[in-house]
């Protein structure tokens, strides 16, 4: 289950934080045929910078909660659900979100101040 919450703001908008396992698999790599048409050997792919394993946090901005899961389940993240209220957004994480055109970021937990926010299809890019 997600950790997560979120925040009603003064013009009657949603940010919701969810803390997500990784949707990208821990190894990825690609069949490549060998020199010659010898055996095939999986090479890996680079990274990309993409989170392997581990966890993210997701922000959404909508009109209500409800929304902004729907914004998650439409994208393929289909097991998202918040119960509760036990991890809301920070400040900080609301003022990233609001500043953002899609309304829709990510970056790995724990956070780590250094990394900056990355947008959603960053993540779910095939």
């Amino acid at each position: 289950m997600a950790a997560g919450g979120f925040c009603k703001l003064p013009n009657g908008s949603v940010v919701v934080a969810l803390t997500l396992p990784s949707p990208v698999p821990e190894a990825v790599s690609v069949k490549v045929p060998g020199p010659t048409g010898g055996p095939v050997h999986a090479a890996p792919v680079p990274d990309a910078g993409l989170p392997r394993a581990g966890r993210v946090r997701v922000l959404v901005l909508a009109a209500n909660r409800a929304r902004a899961l729907t914004r998650l389940r439409n994208l393929g993240l289909r097991s998202v659900y918040l119960r509760g209220n036990a991890e809301p957004p920070t400040p900080d994480e609301i003022t990233a979100v609001l500043h953002h055109p899609d309304g829709l970021l990510w970056r790995t937990a724990p956070d780590n101040r250094s990394e900056l926010w990355h947008p959603i299809r960053a993540l779910l890019a095939p």
